[in-house]
C-alpha cells in the first residue's frame, strides 16, 4: 500500500504542478488503533511555484481527492500551513509527529525545529477538550456504542492531560498517551477495548463500558474548568515563518 500511496502522491505533484514537502498518515493508523477495514488518511504539505502566489486570482490553498472506502487524501498549501502554525493549529503538530511518513524533504526538519516556538497550551487544550466533549455527547451516551468512538474521546482527553502535565505537544501514538496518562485502574478495560477495536470492523457496536464513562464524566468538565482559568501568553512573531516560506520558494525554483 505504501508504494500505491507514493505513486498517487507523485501523480498529484505532476497534475497540480506542485512539490510535496511532507506526506504522512493521519487518523487511526497513525494513532495506533486501526481496524481491519480502516481507510488510509493521507495528509500532505505542498508548495506551488512563485507565479501562483503572485496571481490576482488566488489559487485554492487545499488539494482534496475524492474520498472512497480506501483513500482519504488531501493537502495544505505551505502558505496556509505557516499561517495555521502561527495560530498553533493542533492538526499540524499531529501531522509532523506522525509515525508513518510517506514522503519527506529537508523542510520537514526545519519546520519541526521551529514548531515549538508557536505552541500554545491553551489553544491546543481547547481543541482537544472540545473534540472530546463533542464526541462523548454524540456517540457514547447510549446503552450500545461503537467501539471506535471511545478512542475518539479517550485520546483527546489523555492529550489534554499530557499538555497539563508537561506543557508540550502530545505524542501521536495512543499507546504513549495511555502508558503515561491513563489511570492504572482503567488499563485492563482499555486494553481489551483496544484489542477489540483492532480486530473488528469500524461499525462494531458494544455495550457501554461504565468505568470508562465514569472516568470521562469526571475528566471532561474538570479539564474544561482548568482551561478556562489558564492565561494565554502566546504572542508569536511572523519573522521565522516568513523566512521559511521564502527559503522554500527559492529552493523550489
Amino acid at each position: 500500500m505504501r508504494e500505491k500511496i507514493q505513486t498517487q502522491l507523485r501523480k498529484i505533484e505532476e497534475e497540480e504542478r506542485i512539490k510535496i514537502l511532507l506526506a504522512v498518515e493521519s487518523g487511526s493508523r497513525a494513532w495506533g488503533f486501526a481496524s481491519p477495514d480502516s481507510d488510509y488518511d493521507v495528509r500532505f504539505i505542498y508548495i506551488r511555484r512563485i507565479e501562483d502566489y503572485l496571481k490576482l486570482d488566488a489559487v485554492r490553498d487545499v488539494i482534496e481527492l475524492p474520498i472512497d472506502d480506501v483513500w482519504d487524501i488531501n493537502g495544505w498549501d505551505l502558505q496556509k500551513t505557516l499561517r495555521l502554525l502561527y495560530k498553533s493549529n493542533p492538526t499540524l503538530f499531529e501531522w509532523f509527529s506522525s509515525p508513518i511518513v510517506y514522503q519527506e524533504t529537508e523542510f520537514a526538519d526545519r519546520f519541526r525545529d521551529l514548531m515549538i516556538h508557536y505552541f500554545s497550551s491553551k489553544k491546543t487544550l481547547y481543541h482537544y477538550i472540545s473534540m472530546a466533549e463533542g464526541n462523548y455527547r454524540e456517540y457514547l451516551k447510549g446503552d450500545f456504542v461503537r467501539a471506535k468512538k471511545y478512542f475518539y474521546v479517550l485520546r483527546p482527553v489523555l492529550a489534554c492531560q499530557w499538555i497539563l502535565d508537561r506543557g508540550t505537544p502530545p505524542p501521536m501514538l495512543f499507546s504513549e498517551l495511555m502508558k503515561v496518562e491513563l489511570p492504572a485502574e482503567l488499563i485492563g478495560a482499555v486494553n481489551q477495548l483496544l484489542e477489540l477495536k483492532m480486530k473488528s470492523p469500524e461499525v462494531k457496536a458494544i455495550p457501554r463500558i461504565p468505568e470508562i464513562n465514569e472516568y470521562l464524566d469526571e475528566s471532561i468538565p474538570s479539564i474544561k474548568n482548568i482551561v478556562r482559568s489558564l492565561e494565554d501568553s502566546h504572542t508569536p512573531d511572523w519573522s521565522e515563518l516568513n523566512q521559511l516560506f521564502l527559503r522554500e520558494l527559492r529552493n523550489w525554483e
